[in-house]
């Protein structure tokens, strides 16, 4: 996941009582997505992520269950960087474009091509489209269109020229 950047003035993000957690939860699904934005600007003081409405929705209910009830353990947080490590090989590039970049594994994007719904899943080790692996989304792009695409723009994940 790509870390917000944080915003040029220091707030504090208070605590959330308790007995808050169900309904703010329950919210989050009817928000408007601007209304989640300026929830996530409150609750992690920072921008939001260019990501999908649903990954919104999963950030803003685990900070607020971790505002509410405490964050990881130190020593569970040393267990999943241990077991980053061990993922990546300890090589900073790999490690830097999963955080960086990809989207979590899991992830569905779509993207309509003339008037036809394609859907690509993002895997742990690439890209699954039309029940085929694939290591970019280049290669879907292109597989669609039948010509090079900047797999990023074609999904709309990074605009033309970034």
């Amino acid at each position: 996941m790509r870390r917000a950047k944080p915003t040029t003035t220091t707030m504090t993000i208070s605590a959330i009582p308790k007995q808050d957690v169900p309904a703010r939860l329950a919210a989050l699904p009817g928000m408007p997505i601007g209304e989640l934005k300026a929830e996530w600007r409150r609750l992690f003081g920072t921008e939001p992520p260019p990501y999908n409405r649903r990954f919104l929705e999963s950030r803003l209910a685990y900070r607020t269950q971790e505002l509410a009830y405490g964050g990881l353990k130190p020593e569970t947080l040393a267990r999943l960087e241990a077991l980053g490590e061990q993922f990546d090989g300890r090589s900073i590039t790999l490690r830097r474009i999963r955080h960086d970049q990809r989207p979590i594994a899991g992830t569905r994007l779509i993207r309509e091509y003339q008037g036809v719904e394609h859907v690509v899943t993002v895997t742990r080790d690439g890209y699954s489209y039309q029940g085929r692996p694939y290591q970019s989304l280049s290669a879907i792009a292109r597989a669609i269109t039948g010509t090079r695409w900047n797999g990023w723009v074609f999904f709309g994940l990074r605009k033309p020229g970034s």
